[in-house]
């Protein structure tokens, strides 16, 4: 399921949720179960997993950027370990700017590959093997939080403020990937994005079990482009109504929106009228960076026209008590090397 449905983001049961209990109830169980399982294999690297509880962007991709960034100012040589959803290739292979498209790796693997060395492996424990032969000193896993392949030595939780868990239901029933018993438990560190109680329930559940609780925000980055006219807002992610509202709240002035599914691969026909009515209309595109680079790999040059006149909102992670989230990985790290001795 690429879109995410609106009853998903409402509380209590719906029609729709009720009628697809059992199948929420029985996919709980199987992804419940499959999370507790042991590791079928550990990398010689620290591996640090980002991920969250339920399907749908909140973030995992700018925060994976914003720890790189930080790692490499304490002296680590970071590298990602990814799926390549939206992408062929199942590897494992070592993301080429210059050779892979984001239909072969994927939109994510290619906006991590720019910031550093990155592995795209649909089997996570031969993507860290792969990494091991690089000059890659520490794993970050982009998602993968659920798959319980490749051992984690610190697995941090994203919970967005403003949709927290939804109707706090098991797909298709609703938007969490297992149990939240199941994935409370695995969860080191929670990070609370945004403002709002939406996840006031999760925060208390992870209170309990004692977790570091931070925050932190997107920071969107507005090009002066995009207050010259009006915009022709456009995206294929999780949740385009985040990125639809989030310019809205930055003041910026929306006359039409296209939705997409996530890492839609675009058609010639939907870039041909997005192109038509920007030009017919005297508006500015506007898109998101994952669009931006599935668009700007793509085939037929036609993609590249609507990359040229499309503007990007970019957003970056900044992350409130940096100095405690670093403080628990070295003590990660510390612990690690301590067992590795005895």
């Amino acid at each position: 399921m690429n879109k995410a449905p609106d009853f998903w983001w409402r509380q209590g049961w719906s029609w729709q949720s009720a009628l697809l209990a059992l199948p929420g109830l029985l996919y709980g169980r199987t992804s419940g179960r499959r999370m507790l399982q042991k590791p079928l294999g550990k990398s010689s690297l620290p591996v640090i997993c980002i991920g969250n509880f339920v399907l749908g962007g909140v973030g995992k991709t700018p925060f994976a950027l914003a720890l790189a960034d930080r790692l490499k100012d304490e002296g680590f040589s970071p590298g990602f370990i990814l799926r390549g959803y939206g992408g062929s290739a199942t590897g494992p292979l070592l993301v080429d700017l210059d050779q892979h498209d984001a239909s072969v790796v994927g939109d994510e693997a290619l906006l991590l590959a720019q910031e550093a060395p990155t592995v795209v492996s649909a089997d996570r424990v031969q993507g860290a093997k792969h990494a091991e032969q690089s000059e890659i000193d520490i794993l970050i896993m982009d998602d993968g939080f659920q798959n319980p392949a490749l051992a984690k030595d610190l697995s941090i939780a994203l919970v967005d403020a403003v949709t927290g868990l939804g109707n706090g239901k098991c797909l298709p029933a609703g938007p969490l990937r297992a149990p939240m018993a199941a994935q409370i438990v695995m969860t080191d560190v929670l990070i609370l994005v945004g403002e709002g109680d939406a996840a006031d329930e999760t925060v208390h559940l992870a209170a309990r079990k004692g977790l570091p609780i931070l925050h932190a925000h997107l920071k969107p980055e507005i090009q002066p482009e995009l207050r010259d006219k009006p915009l022709l807002a456009f995206a294929g992610i999780g949740r385009p109504g985040k990125f639809f509202q989030t310019l809205e709240k930055e003041g910026l002035e929306i006359a039409q929106t296209r939705a997409f599914p996530d890492h839609h691969s675009f058609q010639v026909s939907e870039v041909e009228e997005l192109l038509k009515v920007a030009e017919a209309e005297g508006l500015q595109l506007v898109t998101t960076s994952k669009d931006m680079a599935r668009l700007k790999t793509a085939g037929p040059e036609i993609f590249r026209w609507l990359a040229a006149r499309s503007e990007v909102l970019a957003v970056s992670m900044e992350i409130e008590g940096e100095e405690q989230l670093f403080s628990i990985i070295r003590d990660k790290l510390r612990s690690r090397a301590f067992d590795a001795q005895g």
